[in-house]
């Protein structure tokens, strides 16, 4: 049985795990004003001696209400812990039913998504309508199997019942519009990542061919394994968000989108651009010149492997407090690909943003390269893939008819190595 969503909250109280913290604390409230959804840390916080902004220079620490960036309706650094369309999706199956397949997801406000998503979010925030006891949102104990089951019946419209509900609860707060759940298993905490009813290849495998390559050609890259569930392929994806303590608690690490980064929001994230984030890396990040090496080379792999799915909430940084530092690669997906040109979904070098090896080579000076190691890097990468690309297929199960229909098309495009030639 289901019934009309609740009346839309009046504010929502933001906890935050502090560096190095087990347990969470209040920071603040989030309340909608004229101007959004307007944030201001409590008096308690502010009194910490330990209290770090949740993001600068977005959020600092004062008292008051704080402004929000120009064009933004709420602040991107709790922006990133919201919901996105998978996880809204979920909360609406909850809710409505099998109504919620096709309700608006505007039906729910903003203040609405974040209280019924799941506690177990990425990075290091939550939401919660107390100010002073912490209740987290937690998904049951549910086998691999439990949740595919969950993630399909979301996709048909089909009601889940109190169990598969509770099961698939913490999927609701991972981002991206793909079906996925949270996993423990071995001692780790884990993104399953599920295919879906409406895939016209198979995601997951070249999602996991993707980050294996990246891995074996030098990146940064969170560690996937390939699982079977139900007969169905699984991704895993190792979370680099939660850090186990000497104690046996998971310690969150609190991260921030290039989205935010950049202060956009979706509605501007076509602005988004590398040359504009590897400004920002310069001047606000550790060890800025090995950062910028690391971005070059994965936008370099995006290129290589079809990616064009790059957009600025599929990059990100960690946040101490003080400093940023960037994350491991992920969400690293070839896109279906019919023709030969193809563009990035963040702009490369002013408006270009053509998926061109080339343009990434005239584009090195902003990554503080030289021509000559930016080649090298791209021959690198080039030659990974060839050595590699038969042993990873192998281990993601791909055949030959399907490796041949990705090779030349979203692995090594000729459009990306037009006019490029290895030194």
């Amino acid at each position: 049985m289901t019934s009309d969503p609740e009346p839309a909250p009046r504010e929502a109280f933001v906890w935050t795990w502090l560096p190095d913290r087990g347990e969470p604390v209040v920071a603040g409230r989030l309340a909608p004003t004229p101007q959004g959804l307007q944030f201001n840390y409590g008096r308690s916080y502010l009194a910490r001696t330990d209290a770090v902004p949740l993001y600068l220079p977005e959020l600092p620490l004062q008292s008051g209400l704080l402004p929000l960036p120009t064009g933004l309706s709420m602040p991107g650094c709790l922006r990133d812990a919201a919901p996105d369309a998978w996880g809204r999706r979920v909360i609406l199956n909850r809710l409505l039913g099998g109504a919620g397949r096709d309700a608006d997801t505007a039906v729910l406000d903003e203040l609405s998504y974040l209280l019924q998503s799941g506690s177990d979010r990425i990075g290091a925030l939550d939401f919660q309508s107390s100010a002073t006891e912490y209740r987290p949102r937690a998904g049951g104990d549910a086998a691999l199997e439990e949740l595919l089951q969950s993630a399909e019946r979301v996709e048909q419209g089909l009601p889940l019942s109190p169990a598969l509900a509770q099961a698939i609860q913490h999927g609701t707060s991972i981002g991206g519009a793909r079906p996925k759940a949270t996993l423990d298993g071995d001692g780790r905490k884990w993104i399953a990542k599920f295919s879906s009813s409406t895939d016209v290849q198979p995601v997951v495998k070249l999602e996991f061919l993707a980050m294996r390559l990246a891995a074996l050609a030098g990146m940064d890259v969170a560690p996937v394994r390939l699982v079977k569930a139900a007969g169905k392929d699984v991704l895993l994806v190792e979370r680099f968000d939660r850090v186990p303590d000497a104690d046996g608690r998971w310690r969150r690490r609190a991260q921030v989108s290039a989205l935010t980064l950049l202060a956009l929001d979706e509605m501007m994230a076509a602005y988004a651009s590398y040359e504009e984030l590897a400004d920002i890396i310069r001047h606000r990040f550790v060890n800025p010149r090995a950062t910028l090496r690391e971005l070059f080379a994965r936008l370099v792999f995006n290129i290589l492997c079809g990616n064009t799915d790059d957009h600025a909430r599929n990059h990100a940084a960690f946040w101490d407090g003080e400093t940023l530092s960037l994350t491991p690669a992920y969400d690293l997906c070839p896109q279906p690909r019919a023709g030969q040109e193809a563009t990035q979904a963040m702009k490369i070098l002013g408006d270009n943003r053509f998926s061109r090896l080339t343009l990434c080579v005239d584009a090195a000076s902003r990554f503080q390269l030289s021509q000559a190691d930016a080649r090298g890097i791209i021959d690198v990468q080039l030659q990974a893939v060839n050595t590699h690309w038969l042993n990873v297929c192998n281990e993601a199960g791909l055949g030959e008819a399907e490796r041949n229909a990705l090779w030349g098309r979203q692995f090594l495009n000729p459009f990306a190595l037009q006019e490029y030639s290895i030194a």
